[in-house]
């Protein structure tokens, strides 16, 4: 990356005293005076390269008799499928012959859709009817050529299909290669069987197939959902579309929806108001380590952990009575069988009359209300049951309310030892057992907990206790509710003991500071509650596509071009070298980004179509910079045959740099190089950068607008190469300057993005220029916004992500006007990794096969580098936006770099 703001008023210009210090230091007869002379062995490096062919002639053995084995399989099941696609040819061939057509058109692929029934009315029709239905075959048993049973599924409704007398063996035969899950249509008669049914339970008849056509096959699928034991949960929960089309699961979403609509009528007939609050938030509500940060433009913000801010927000606004059904976002690590990390919350607000009582006499009417409507779905329950068995549920008009105190000595009298801060899991469960003993009630509710164990917005009594409740279900926390306070005097003083500050509440405070009248409320997770009453095993189970902190697991990112893959043989079809470009976009770091300069050559190998960037120097060197760009498995070969290249054809002595950890152990494992490392590419995430610090009031003046432009735009380019030349000669009254790529935007730009900042000519504020001096642009009319700033994302590798290219900041450009163009471009990519491109390290640290005088020396002689052309300058300026320093290493043979040659490093960054 480049950045070099001319409104600094520093210069980089070389120090020549420092300059004549050095070069005194790299005398031959200073060094060897410290260091001895240490010639080369060229004996000794062609041991490691012998060593390294041997080695890889081996591993390309190996490999290509894996590939030759895994070619030869897939021709061999290729065969096989291609024989038994024949023989079903022929067998049709024959059907065709045989068959009249009436019977043809019994069966086959769906040509024209009949009037259908759901399989949801046809199970309650009686015998005699003639039906027409959609269904997947849940399902198969073949008695013989003449008889098959299929059972068929739809929504969970199961229905015995009879495949007889009625049809042709040719008909039979094309059902029973009919994959399970399949869609069908079929038409039959319903009829009572000729003895009981026990595959099917949704109707004691049976369907007496007249037709049979496939709507669509299923392919490949992971598990059936009838034979045998299911599979394991992960597996079902990994396969989550099939394992829900279950009976079972079909029961549970169905109890689950039923549950919804008791909660919103019973609340409506209650008078309450249902809302809907945002679930982006400026400040946690519960507790600062347990949220999900959102980069919100450049700004901190959160999920909602509840609603629980903006419902009390809604009291104060008069509303009396509201509740709400949406996503709950909890960034609790904790693999349970009953923690989500996004779950379906079920949370009520409301005015106090009297007490905080009159919270939970509320929700005991609506939790009761849910448990009869469960109660009444029979068959939900009774398929639900059949995979996971459970005993009847029992609550009572009169529920038990139980004091925390009281529940505390229950569980002491049992002989636990319990604290008097909060229940575990384990005591709660054990808590559930004996109410049930005692009360016979699966549901049951435990008052006022101690202060400790609630949030900042908790009424208390004054001691130690809360006016605060929570409900159970089978021993199961599934509510936590209670009173709030509605003083904003003791609401500021709970939330400075709880270390939330003031400033991410105002909007919450103002709400108090005007009026907020006594209320309560609380809040309950509707998974648990199915998960509880129906004793699943997991509340996974009653989640849809569920959330936990295994969710959305890292996946190896997909190439952007396929074409580009280096791990794919180089045949006559795709024999031509995939662009450099494209290789950049796959696999490129930073540092390979450069290679598209003017200066470098590249150099590409023939049998992957890998490619490594190189510069000559001084008649010497071969100078390369980056990791070759192939797949990672393929660098060590891919290194192999480029140092073939430079020591047969080149001719040239190597000097490897700015290279990866996984490169450098390469070079200096499998060719005993010497590697240190005094540079370091600094990274960051693209929601790293502190927006207050960058957030810059100027832009919201109107002083500048931030925007990303497209390149395409002819105008546009002209005019930011009119102030590259401006930003260029500025540069020049700085002496010289150290970087690795030259100033060319408009390459590759099909990978690139482009942002600006223009100027409003209206507002004069601009940066002063060095030295007092004046830059006039010419770039634009003096009524036209003013380029002020350049920012370049350049598309690395998947797990790279993007490379902050340049960052121009243009003469006479407004203050901070850089900081935002910057952000504006992070914000563009949020959750990618961002680079900010090399730099040099605050350490040098020798790696492998550097002796400690000689590497003290040389760190004596990097440091003197780094201070007389002032290298570290753009640390300052990058440690806005959240970098962190990546080591890379700097890598030559033994004896091919001597001390009095380190030069050769800075001249070719010059």
């Amino acid at each position: 990356m480049t950045i070099a703001p001319p409104n600094d008023n520093e210069t980089q210009t070389t120090s020549p005293n420092a300059l004549q210090k050095l070069s005194h230091a790299l005398k031959p007869s200073t060094i060897a005076a410290k260091l001895g002379h240490n010639h080369s062995n060229d004996k000794e490096d062609g041991t490691h390269i012998r060593t390294s062919e041997d080695q890889l002639g081996k591993q390309e053995q190996r490999t290509e008799r894996k590939r030759a084995e895994k070619e030869e399989k897939e021709q061999r099941t290729q065969a096989e499928r291609q024989e038994v696609e024949h023989r079903r040819q022929q067998e049709d061939e024959i059907a065709a012959k045989e068959e009249d057509p009436e019977m043809r058109a019994r069966y086959g692929d769906l040509e024209h859709p009949d009037e259908i029934s759901l399989l949801d009315d046809v199970v309650k029709m009686s015998a005699g009817r003639e039906v027409t239905f959609r269904a997947r075959i849940h399902t198969q048993r073949s008695l013989s050529s003449k008889l098959d049973f299929v059972i068929f599924r739809h929504r969970g409704f199961t229905l015995q299909g009879v495949l007889s007398s009625n049809c042709s063996e040719h008909m039979i035969k094309w059902v029973e290669r009919l994959p399970d899950e399949s869609i069908v249509q079929v038409s039959g008669l319903l009829q009572p069987p000729p003895q009981p049914i026990t595959a099917s339970t949704d109707t004691q008849l049976e369907l007496q197939v007249q037709s049979i056509h496939l709507v669509e096959p299923s392919r490949h699928i992971p598990f059936g959902l009838y034979h045998g034991e299911p599979p394991p949960q992960r597996s079902r929960l990994h396969n989550r579309t099939l394992d829900l089309r279950h009976p079972s699961n079909q029961a549970i979403f169905k109890i689950r929806s039923r549950i919804l609509r008791v909660f919103r009528d019973t609340l409506d007939d209650l008078g309450f108001l249902e809302i809907n609050t945002p679930k982006l938030q400026p400040a946690a509500t519960e507790s600062g380590a347990e949220v999900f940060r959102v980069n919100y433009f450049g700004r901190k913000a959160f999920l909602a952990q509840s609603p629980q801010l903006m419902k009390q927000m809604a009291i104060s606004a008069d509303f009396g009575r509201v509740y709400e059904i949406g996503p709950v976002f909890r960034a609790e690590n904790s693999n349970t069988h009953r923690h989500l990390t996004e779950y379906t919350g079920l949370d009520i607000e409301m005015s106090l009359q009297q007490d905080y009582h009159e919270v939970f006499h509320v929700l005991e009417t609506v939790m009761k209300n849910i448990f009869k409507a469960i109660s009444s779905m029979k068959d939900e329950l009774h398929r639900v049951r059949e995979m996971w068995p459970s005993e009847e549920f029992k609550w009572f008009d009169q529920t038990p309310i139980i004091p925390f105190t009281e529940a505390v000595q229950m569980l002491r009298d049992d002989g636990r030892d319990v604290e008097e801060e909060d229940l575990s899991t384990p005591d709660e469960i054990r808590l559930g057992e004996l109410v049930h003993q005692k009360y016979g009630a699966d549901f049951y509710i435990v008052d006022r907990f101690p202060i400790s164990a609630r949030p900042f917005y908790t009424a208390n009594d004054g001691h130690k206790s809360t006016n605060s409740f929570d409900m159970f279900v089978r021993g199961q926390e599934i509510c936590t509710g209670g009173q709030r306070i509605n003083d904003p005097i003791k609401l500021r003083e709970s939330m400075r003991e709880a270390g939330i500050p003031e400033s991410d509440m105002e909007e919450y405070l103002s709400a108090f500071d005007w009026g907020m009248p006594p209320h309560g409320g609380a809040g309950l997770g509707l998974e648990r509650i199915i998960t509880f009453f129906l004793d699943l095993p997991d509340v996974r189970l009653a989640s849809l596509f569920h959330r936990d902190p295994q969710s959305l697991p890292a996946k190896s990112a997909s190439l952007p071009h396929p074409d580009a893959d280096t791990t794919k043989p180089r045949t006559s079809e795709n024999g031509d070298l995939p662009p450099l470009e494209n290789l950049i976009a796959n696999y490129g770091d930073a540092t390979n980004t450069s290679w598209l300069d003017d200066r470098f050559k590249i150099w590409r190998d023939d049998r992957t179509g890998a490619a490594i960037g190189y510069v000559p120097q001084s008649n010497k060197f071969c100078m390369i910079t980056g990791d070759p760009l192939c797949d990672e498995k393929q660098k060590k070969e891919v290194t192999l045959r480029f140092m073939a290249f430079v020591k047969q054809e080149l001719k040239l002595r190597p000097v490897w740099m700015l290279v990866s950890e996984e490169m450098q152990d390469i070079l200096a494992n499998e060719y005993g190089w010497r590697t240190f490392s005094c540079t370091e590419e600094q990274r960051s995430d693209s929601d790293q950068a502190d927006p207050e610090l960058i957030q810059n009031n100027k832009e919201k003046k109107g002083v500048y607008k931030v925007k990303e432009v497209d390149a395409s735009d002819e105008v546009f380019r002209k005019k930011c190469d009119e102030r590259i030349e401006e930003w260029k000669a500025a540069r020049d009254t700085k002496g010289k300057q150290v970087h690795l790529t030259e100033i060319a935007p408009w390459r590759d730009m099909e990978h690139r993005r482009y942002f600006v900042a223009e100027a409003d000519p209206a507002h004069k504020e601009q940066s002063p220029e060095p030295n007092g001096a004046s830059t006039k642009s010419t770039s634009n009319n003096m009524d036209q916004p003013v380029i002020s700033t350049l920012v370049v994302l350049t598309r690395l590798s998947p797990s790279k992500g993007y490379q902050l290219k340049w960052a121009l900041d243009f003469p006479q450009s407004p203050h901070g006007a850089i900081e935002s163009t910057v952000q504006a471009a992070l914000s563009a990519v949020p959750g990618e990794p961002v680079t900010f491109g090399a730099a040099v390290s605050e350490n040098f640290v020798s790696k492998h096969g550097v002796g400690k005088l000689r590497a003290r020396f040389m760190e004596r002689t990097y440091r003197g580098i780094v201070k007389s052309m002032a290298l570290d300058k753009k640390a300052g300026f990058r440690t806005k936006f959240g970098v962190r320093g990546e080591e890379t290493y700097i890598c030559f043979p033994k004896g091919g770099l001597k001390a009095t040659e380190l030069g050769e490093i800075v001249k070719f960054f010059e």
